[in-house]
């Protein structure tokens, strides 16, 4: 995999001045945003999709890749827009909700669509992975976890247990940081999800500092619901959310 997975727009007609900075989640790749990043180029937004650092290449490299190099390369997508753009919105999947998040406590987004967003673990191990990563490299893989039958994101098959450590500690950031999120939210879960507990929600709700926050469910997509059945709904309604926020509609 390489960098050519990133996919960039510069935007068209009435939207081409609103952007949307769309991140991929934790051991993935820009494959499980394209769909929904060209369906809104294709709309007129303009539009960055970033690879986040470590991702793309091999488990080996993500296993030493700091979270901070994660943020730091999709805040640099939001920026980009944010200097050519009136308005900008941020997008994410899983870890890449966590990402989008924390650019919207930091910086003054238009709004924010995230799909099954990641601040907490189903498995308990992970509290004890800045242990473990000195035993024990890697895990089984989290990816794929779609409904849709033979897609594939191209996730790595082995979850790095030094990446893990590194997730945890984004999650922890993020949600100190949650109190300072006050852009409209829009959030869709799957009702079955493998990847990403419950909890993550409870998170959400508990520390958004956003008074509008809108919880849409899935009912027919697992964890990578971007690539699953339920894809045109989240393409449909994101596209009238940022629309209806940046005074399009």
């Amino acid at each position: 995999m390489s960098t050519v997975q990133q996919f960039r727009s510069d935007g068209h007609g009435s939207l081409a001045r609103v952007g949307v900075a769309v991140c991929h989640g934790f051991t993935g790749s820009p494959v499980s945003m394209r769909g929904w990043s060209e369906y809104l180029a294709g709309q007129g937004y303009a539009v960055s999709l970033p690879l986040l650092a470590g991702h793309g290449t091999t488990w080996q490299d993500l296993s030493r890749t700091p979270w901070t190099h994660w943020y730091r390369d999709f805040e640099a997508a939001y920026l980009e827009l944010a200097a050519r753009c009136d308005t900008v919105f941020v997008a994410g999947l899983s870890m890449g909700g966590a990402l989008a998040l924390r650019v919207a406590a930091l910086h003054p987004v238009a709004g924010i669509a995230v799909v099954n967003p990641g601040l907490t673990f189903s498995d308990k191990r992970a509290g004890y992975s800045g242990l473990l990563k000195h035993v024990l490299k890697s895990v089984p893989a989290i990816g794929d976890d779609i409904k849709k039958p033979g897609v594939t994101e191209g996730a790595y098959d082995r979850t790095p247990v030094a990446a893990v450590h590194e997730l945890s500690k984004l999650f922890t950031d993020t949600i100190s940081l949650l109190p300072r999120v006050t852009a409209p939210a829009l959030v869709f879960r799957s009702t079955e999800d493998h990847v990403v507990p419950e909890s993550s929600m409870d998170a959400l709700r508990a520390g958004l500092g956003s008074p509008e926050l809108e919880v849409v469910p899935l009912a027919n997509s697992y964890h990578v619901a971007t690539m699953d059945h339920d894809s045109p709904q989240i393409f449909a309604q994101s596209n009238e959310f940022f629309r209806r926020h940046c005074g399009a509609i």
